[in-house]
């Protein structure tokens, strides 16, 4: 399979089992599960046909490990907007994660904070390196440190997803540090 096909079933996969599901009749169960089957079928009704082959090759080739594929069934690992229980047992995170964002949005952040906005909690990365390439998606980069541990030691939930993404409802301002 070209890189090209690899990129267009990886991004359908996302907009379907982290986003919007019902646009093509698929039904995540609570804790974000989808049958393969369905999804292959509602694919192919909506006029975007790829195999199990394919979908077996995106899923072990992503390099973010997006997605899980299970007994016949597959999810994707974080980055929902529909409300689903990953099931991710709180974890004590490293004392520092960081967050790859970009210039226009320092000043929101210094204000609030990082916020889920779209998502159900906020991404934070456990590098600097994978935290730039974040950032990079939108623009020239800007990586924030997250203080996490004294976020932890004040009561602040995290959780770490399947692919090393550490999850957390909100970063108030105060447990940030920004570049310059």
């Amino acid at each position: 399979m070209n890189h090209q096909r690899s990129v267009r079933i990886s991004k359908y996969l996302a907009k379907h089992l982290r986003h919007e599901p019902e646009r093509i009749g698929i039904v995540l169960d609570a804790q974000g599960w989808a049958s393969v089957a369905a999804l292959l079928d509602a694919a192919e009704r909506h006029g975007f046909p790829f195999s199990r082959a394919e979908l077996e090759a995106v899923v072990a080739d992503n390099d973010k490990q997006r997605y899980t594929l299970e007994n016949g069934r597959i999810r994707a690992n974080q980055g929902h907007s529909v409300r689903v229980d990953l099931g991710l047992p709180p974890a004590v995170p490293p004392g520092f994660l960081f967050h790859g964002t970009v210039a226009r949005s320092v000043a929101a952040i210094r204000e609030e904070g990082l916020r889920p906005m779209s998502r159900l909690a906020v991404h934070l990365s456990p590098d600097r390196e994978t935290a730039s390439r974040v950032g990079a998606r939108r623009g020239k980069p800007v990586v924030l440190t997250v203080d996490a541990g004294a976020m932890h030691r004040a009561g602040h939930v995290f959780r770490v997803s399947a692919n090393g993404v550490w999850l957390t409802g909100h970063v108030p301002p105060e447990f940030l540090r920004f570049p310059g």
